[in-house]
């Protein structure tokens, strides 16, 4: 076995304590023995939702010997709140303790820079391994494989249960609910996420109709069928087979739903999550999807808007097919042709009345969006509100000073306005394209993800508290005291001038870069301000960059995007399994005259 660097592991701290322990409050101690998996997480961040999910398989197959801690790590402020915390563990069925580090203390003393960010420390409390970003649980598990023999063989490895206590189960008639749709029949049909459901409810919005689904997570077609965590829906025209359309968020799937009899049948979407490289249009159920987080009927097409790569895809019934329609995969705010406009995480859809515009609720750049058809065809996407990754807040008043915080919804009004579900804010804003202006409709509310229009009221989607909340539309705006924030990281400091970028990658044991078809790896880089890069942004394989700073500004943030492939190094195997490892890093970096002139960024292995 080869040898690994041994790094004693800090200590595990934060302020808002620990969850899923049954109230106990547990030190690095309580995990000698075990094979100790840290997972650096935000449930803001998509990239962290896939990692989740990734580590349910190793989680369960090695409970005897591996404890995975959640350390939660917030982006923004209001992931700062212990009781979002709390909703957050219950919403994503996380099912193994979690440290609340709202000021992220055990993040700096591990040196993470990125969300999701997995730490290995071995049942002697080294830490092993570190790796960033997605594709990683293969790697880990032969990693625990390893650890398993070499700390039995030394008598180190101790088996049995994990601190993991499990709460109180929901005994709410909806948990955790996405989107609603209003039924022609006056009724709604609601996403009911936690329960991996649809619930039909009456016009009240409380009494229970019929339940679409056995509350299992599965992918299972029928009149007996399975969701994973469904949000988006939307009607399809009239005539057709099915009546709705379900972005089956965690099943990488769109569902079709018969209103008749309840039945569901899988339209697009293998199952699978997409990875780079995979195919990016073709026949509907032959394309993998990534975290499609809602639906809507544009441009005589279901448009997706597809959290998991950034992006906008669509889906055609009439000739069954899906593909890209705007994005490039690149996480950020950048408009423009909609083949070149950047994206992060779209989580909310809606059209206008006379059917020309899309608008996007745009969430971790806490952006209003929109998508437009010009009169010569092509495909615009434009910003009404919002101005990147680390600027967020609640302010109403002129547009292009306006601020939101990680908005989840949007509803067009019968003015032509916008409402949007200001998940972060707890609030209801409304934008006017007339007037430019952004006002406030409604707060106290918790979480909202998404509302309907019910002649002059609006239903709103109470993710956090479980419900669905009937409002009157205001004639007046709420008037609420502004304030702005920042994403707040330590930021790196940097000389002005050549900086050398690193981004280290070891391929997991028994692997190798895969180079058959082309280069195995690939690097983007590029700055806000775009100023800060005098060169080395833009795209290519190698996974080290001489980046030249400019030394007229003072701060900014070095967008990294790395990318590698690797494959099983045996020429034995005639078709050797291969895994792809992603990560996207927003680096603050300050300039200062005795900066440092190296930049590592640890992909998977050991600085």
């Amino acid at each position: 076995m080869a040898s690994r660097a041994r790094v004693r592991a800090p200590e595990l701290v934060g302020a808002g304590g620990w969850l899923n322990t049954g109230g106990k409050e547990l030190t690095l101690a309580d995990f000698r023995g075990k094979i100790t998996v840290l997972d650096f997480w935000t449930f803001c961040c998509i990239n962290c939702l896939h990692v989740l999910d990734e580590l349910r398989e190793l989680e369960e197959r090695h409970r005897d010997t591996v404890v995975i801690v959640g350390v939660h790590s917030p982006k923004f402020v209001h992931e700062a709140d212990h009781q979002a915390v709390v909703d957050a563990v219950a919403r994503y069925e996380v099912h193994h303790p979690v440290l609340d580090d709202p000021e992220l203390a055990t993040w700096k003393q591990y040196a993470v820079r990125a969300w999701p960010t997995l730490v290995v420390i071995d049942p002697e409390g080294y830490v092993v391994a570190q790796h960033a970003g997605e594709g990683h649980a293969h790697a880990i598990a032969r990693l625990v494989a390893e650890l398993e023999a070499e700390h039995a063989a030394k008598g180190t490895l101790r088996r049995g249960d994990g601190p993991y206590v499990a709460p109180e189960p929901s005994t709410d008639d909806l948990k955790f609910p996405g989107k609603a749709l209003r039924l022609p029949n006056g009724h709604f049909l609601v996403a009911d996420s936690g329960h991996h459901s649809l619930v039909e409810l009456a016009e009240d919005g409380e009494t229970v109709v019929r339940r679409i689904g056995d509350g299992q997570r599965g992918l299972v077609d029928g009149t007996s069928p399975r969701f994973s965590e469904p949000q988006g829906l939307a009607l399809l025209p009239a005539g057709g087979d099915y009546d709705v359309i379900v972005a089956d968020t965690v099943n990488h799937a769109l569902r079709g739903v018969r209103l008749a009899d309840g039945s569901v049948t899988t339209l697009a979407g293998t199952g699978r999550q997409w990875w780079q490289g995979s195919a990016t249009e073709g026949p509907a159920r032959e394309v993998d999807l990534s975290s499609p987080w809602d639906v809507a009927w544009f441009d005589g097409r279901v448009w997706i808007a597809m959290a998991g790569v950034h992006q906008l895809w669509a889906y055609d019934p009439a000739t069954d097919t899906v593909g890209v329609a705007a994005g490039t995969t690149n996480e950020g705010l950048v408009d423009g042709p909609a083949a070149e406009a950047w994206f992060a995480q779209p989580s909310g859809l809606a059209v206008s009345a006379d059917g020309g515009t899309l608008w996007v609720a745009d969430s971790e750049t806490s952006a209003l969006r929109f998508v437009s058809r010009e009169t010569d065809g092509t495909t615009t996407v434009r910003t009404a509100v919002g101005t990147g990754l680390f600027d967020f807040g609640h302010r109403d008043g002129a547009a292009e000073q306006a601020l939101l915080q990680h908005p989840l919804g949007v509803t067009v009004l019968p003015d032509g306005s916008v409402a949007v579900s200001d998940t972060y804010n707890h609030a209801l804003r409304r934008f006017d394209p007339a007037s430019g202006e952004v006002t406030t409709l409604a707060t106290d509310l918790r979480e909202p993800s998404g509302a309907v229009l019910v002649d002059d009221d609006i239903v709103v989607v109470e993710s956090a508290r479980h419900r669905l909340t009937r409002l009157r539309l205001p004639e007046e705006a709420v008037r609420v005291e502004s304030v702005a924030h920042r994403t707040r990281r330590a930021a790196t400091e940097v000389a002005p001038g050549a900086l050398r970028l690193d981004v280290v990658f070891e391929a997991p044991s028994g692997q190798k870069l895969d180079e058959r078809y082309g280069p195995s790896t690939r690097l983007l880089v590029s700055a806000t301000p775009p100023e800060l890069l005098l060169s080395g942004a833009g795209a290519d394989s190698d996974l080290s960059r001489e980046l030249v700073l400019s030394d007229a500004v003072a701060e900014g943030v070095l967008h990294v995007s790395a990318m590698a492939a690797s494959c099983d190094d045996d020429p034995e195997i005639e078709y050797p399994a291969c895994h792809v490892h992603q990560q996207d890093w927003g680096v603050p970096v300050k300039l200062v005259a005795d900066g440092v002139r190296r930049l590592p960024l640890v992909l998977a292995g050991m600085e």
